[in-house]
């Protein structure tokens, strides 16, 4: 039987500009994993840490911010890895920022795109579906029980 796993968080940064919402898309370097590949933010989650907490170091750390507001989603990522016999459950976030991003060393360039724009970006269809999610869950409003307080 497969085993369950909870290792990395998703966060998907947005803002509203102009009135339109933006969704963040980073592009990894070259020699990093997923070389090419246009994503939302990506964490590990330490030994010490919550997912929650992930998500925030995760914002800072890949973007240079912090970010004005941090919610959780109301699902999560998963996928099976049938090398590990693995099934992966990743609790998502969305973040809230108010500037553009300092890139660290695991990405070479940043674009903000409407959520259709971001969701056919992206190669993985949980993370599409979570982006139009997110979108939804914007438009319709947050509740505010899915509010981080950091």
């Amino acid at each position: 039987m497969p085993n369950a796993t909870i290792r990395v968080v998703d966060v998907y940064p947005y803002r509203f500009h102009a009135g339109n919402l933006q969704f963040l898309l980073l592009r990894r370097a070259s020699g990093v994993e997923y070389a090419g590949q246009w994503r939302m933010l990506v964490g590990k989650i330490d030994a010490d840490e919550t997912a929650w907490q992930t998500a925030l170091r995760e914002v800072r750390e890949e973007t240079g911010q912090a970010p004005s507001r941090l919610w959780t989603l109301p699902s999560v990522n998963h996928f099976y890895e049938w090398q590990q016999d693995r099934i992966n459950l990743i609790p998502a976030f969305a973040a809230e920022l108010d500037h553009d991003p300092t890139l660290n060393h695991e990405h070479d360039a940043f674009s903000w795109l409407a959520p259709q724009v971001a969701a056919s970006r992206t190669d993985w269809p949980e993370q599409q579906r979570l982006l139009r999610l997110t979108t939804r869950l914007l438009h319709d409003g947050v509740p505010p029980e899915l509010e981080v307080d950091f």
